[in-house]
C-alpha cells in the first residue's frame, strides 16, 4: 500500500479524525486517542499487540520493514515502513487491529456509533 492509500484507509474508519500535533506528522485518532501515526516519510506507527513481546511477531516476520516504535514500543507499538515489503492486506490488518484495540479501551460514550452498534 502506498502512503496515501494508508491515510485514506485510516480516515475511512468510523469516528476517525486527523490531527497534526507536530509539524508534518499526521496522526489519526478515534475518540481522541491515536490509533495510527503517519509520518511523512512513508512509514506508519500502529499498535501491534498489548505488549512489546506480542508486537515482536511482526518484527520477526518483517525485520527489514517493521521495528520497535520510539518511545512507545514497550507498549506494543511498531513502526512499519510502507515500501511494499509488508503486503497491503497485512498493512490493513495492522491498521484494523490498532483501531480495534484503541476503540476497545474507550469509554462507551466515546466509541464510534458504527462500532458500538456492531459490538452489540
Amino acid at each position: 500500500m502506498r502512503y496515501d492509500d494508508v491515510v485514506t484507509y485510516c480516515l475511512a474508519k468510523p469516528g476517525a479524525t486527523p490531527d497534526e500535533p507536530w509539524p508534518e506528522d499526521l496522526v489519526v485518532k478515534v475518540g481522541g486517542k491515536i490509533f495510527a501515526f503517519l509520518g511523512g516519510d512513508d512509514a506508519m506507527g500502529v499498535k501491534c499487540g498489548p505488549t512489546q513481546a506480542a508486537a515482536a511477531e511482526w518484527r520477526e516476520r518483517y525485520p527489514d520493514a517493521v521495528s520497535v516504535m520510539a518511545y512507545i514500543g514497550r507498549y506494543g507499538w511498531n513502526s512499519v515502513t510502507l515500501d511494499g515489503t509488508v503486503p497491503g492486506p497485512e498493512v490493513r490488518e495492522l491498521i484494523d487491529a490498532s483501531y480495534a484495540d484503541v476503540v476497545s479501551r474507550l469509554p462507551k460514550s466515546k466509541r464510534p456509533a458504527a462500532h458500538s452498534q456492531s459490538a452489540g
